[in-house]
């Protein structure tokens, strides 16, 4: 058996490895400044956790002093004076009847609003109107979902009005409803919720302001009006509703933003104007007169898997800085709770359309100025489905001739074909002047396939401003046509035993239909341009032709049946046109002809042709000079 001995070589690298170690524990200690600013942060943190505590302590000895005063006898001048330690002059709330949770009705013929004695907000929130995809009732507010919190100092401790309790009154003015809810520290000194609902309307009014508490709210501190709230789910798909569930803003002198619509997000804005907690088709909004001076925004993104069957789609959070004026506090307001409706929305004349996504730029004004007036005008006399159709065919005759040329164009390369044929066999071996050449004739016939190109261009902002117009068409909402019984949601036929990724678990028809259409459109026009040339260089358009009718049936089959069915009758027409005009308008020979006599004649190139041809003519002289050497 082999003697172990001692390895010096060993202890030596052990000896070194050590030192190193310690000389870079010594390089990287911190510095004085560092070991003082990380004592501060502890010394914070446990000073905030002290804080907490105590705030806790004090939300808890709130409640059980007002449980308290109600078992009380009154005139029980010891529990009062109980209570006054622990809320100083607001524990006068506290020794009124609306000391509980009791709620105040306030409702018209659309909206029903229950507000809760306790914080004196608004704790359910019904549409009258509209009902979910399971047919239960639309509730924007209801099971705690919400809530409307008052923070301010007085009296060297920090309230917030959640906790405490406000007295109601509610009375008419004319036919409006008011409600006011007073959070009071005596019978003239009060913080006042003041509600006012008009017969009809999802806009009610809000006023908050302070009255004969000078001295007692601390002004010098801040004072926040903090709203939160859960956005329920109302759609089939809740994916598909997330996607369009968003919180916008209004702020800087009618600036508009959105946080994001996937994952956590947070913003601080300076002059908000209103803010929209946008559940897809209805909406929470508050709305102010005078600006909030700062605003910390910020959206939770709740909705993790279609397959897991989730209550909320999002949790929206709006801390609005209020400014004192006078030694209190005034702001009039206004509470939306309502359909995300472009007709309710734009008589109000406050930019709330801006909280709807139809797009940007020109986009948004097609939307605005063209298909959202023409398709309301053809909903007042045609069934949803129908009105979709009609809608479809009047935007196809307008941008026929459009299509007319784009149509032209590909004809002149077809007809071209033998002799561009000829050009790429005959230099064959050159492939810049096969370019050259094709150019050449191109331009002779006036059949640049740019000019095929630059027709369907055309035609994008149109497409893309009905891609943003249907999936936010607050019409199409429950409304049925065919097997579609939602043309806002999609259609299923069947439903999957299993769920497959980006396309879900059941299966659609109307983008089938859609992306049938598409192929045959494709292989009309994409098949025509691929026997006319393949240059070196362009897309393949082979795959481009099989691509586009496999996104739309995989990503379309969980979108609004209503957008499908618009793609759907749109191709069907396209096919329809393009068969008239190559049957009954188009004649190849005439066009053959027309080109060779334009051949005869001499064609001016353009700059920016002739400076193509100067490029191209150098860069074979380039290439042939390279040769040589």
């Amino acid at each position: 058996m082999e003697e172990k001995k001692f390895d010096v070589n060993s202890l030596i690298g052990f000896v070194l490895i050590g030192a190193i170690l310690v000389w870079m524990l010594y390089l990287n200690k911190p510095s004085e400044e560092e070991v003082l600013a990380e004592k501060a942060r502890t010394e914070a943190a446990a000073a905030e956790k002290e804080a907490s505590e105590a705030n806790k302590t004090t939300d808890i000895s709130i409640d059980k002093a007002v449980e308290e005063m109600a078992i009380a006898t009154p005139g029980d001048s010891l529990a009062f004076d109980k209570l006054k330690n622990r809320l100083g002059s607001f524990a006068y709330s506290g020794t009124l009847p609306s000391a509980s949770d009791a709620v105040t009705v306030l409702e018209n013929d659309v909206l029903y609003l229950e507000v809760s004695n306790k914080g004196g907000y608004i704790t359910e929130a019904r549409l009258k109107n509209f009902v979910k995809y399971d047919s239960v009732p639309i509730y924007m507010i209801q099971d705690g979902n919400a809530s409307l919190n008052l923070q301010f100092s007085a009296e060297n401790r920090l309230l917030n009005s959640e906790e405490l309790f406000f007295e109601p009154s509610l009375t008419k003015n004319g036919e409006n409803s008011v409600l006011t809810m007073r959070l009071k520290t005596a019978a003239n000194s009060y913080i006042e919720y003041r509600y006012e609902l008009t017969p009809g309307e999802y806009m009610l009014n809000f006023d908050v302001k302070t009255e004969g508490l000078d001295g007692v709210i601390n002004t010098s501190q801040p004072i926040s009006l903090d709203w939160r709230l859960k956005g329920y789910r109302h759609a089939k798909s809740i994916s598909y509703e997330n996607r369009y569930s968003r919180l916008t803003y209004e702020y800087e002198d009618d600036k508009h933003s959105k946080l994001a619509p996937n994952g956590e997000d947070d913003e601080i804005e300076k002059d908000v104007t209103w803010m929209n907690f946008r559940q897809h088709f209805f909406s929470s909004m508050l709305l102010t007169n005078t600006p909030f001076k700062e605003v910390s925004l910020s959206s939770v993104d709740l909705v993790e898997d279609e397959e897991v069957d989730t209550l909320y789609t999002k949790q929206y959070g709006a801390k609005m800085l209020l400014e004192p004026k006078g030694g209190g506090i005034s702001y009039n307001m206004n509470m939306y709770y309502g359909p995300t409706d472009y007709k309710i929305f734009k008589k109000y004349d406050r930019n709330l359309d801006e909280a709807m996504p139809m797009g940007w730029g020109i986009f948004g004004m097609i939307n605005k100025y063209i298909i959202i007036p023409l398709f309301g005008f053809l909903s007042a006399f045609f069934p949803a489905g129908i009105a979709i159709i009609v809608l479809t065919i009047l935007i196809k005759l307008a941008l026929s001739p459009v299509q007319y040329k784009q149509y032209l164009s590909q004809a002149k390369l077809k007809v071209l074909k033998p002799e561009l044929d000829e050009i790429r066999e005959k230099y064959k071996d050159n492939k810049m002047k096969i370019q050259q050449e094709t150019m050449k004739l191109q331009n002779v016939a006036g059949a640049s396939p740019l000019k095929g190109c630059l027709p369907a261009l055309l035609q994008i902002p149109v497409f893309y401003a009905l891609f943003t117009f249907f999936p936010s068409a607050f019409d199409l909402r429950q409304k049925s046509f065919l097997w579609a019984e939602d043309l806002s949601s999609y259609d299923k036929i069947a439903e999957l035993p299993f769920h497959i990724p980006f396309y879900g678990d059941h299966v659609s028809l109307f983008p089938i239909l859609a992306s049938i259409a598409i192929f045959i459109y494709m292989m009309m026009t994409t098949g025509q341009t691929m026997q006319a040339q393949q240059q070196p260089g362009m897309p393949n358009m082979k795959f481009i032709m099989y691509l586009s009718p496999l996104f739309m049936l995989v990503f379309f089959n969980n979108y609004a049946s209503g957008l499908s069915l618009y793609y759907f009758v749109s191709n069907l027409i396209t096919i329809g046109i393009m068969l008239v005009i190559k049957n009954f308008i188009i004649d190849d020979e005439k066009i053959h002809a027309k080109i060779q006599v334009k051949k005869k004649s001499p064609k001016k190139q353009n700059k920016f042709q002739k400076k193509m041809a100067d490029m191209m003519e150098q860069a074979e002289q380039q290439k042939n000079a390279s040769k040589k050497k």
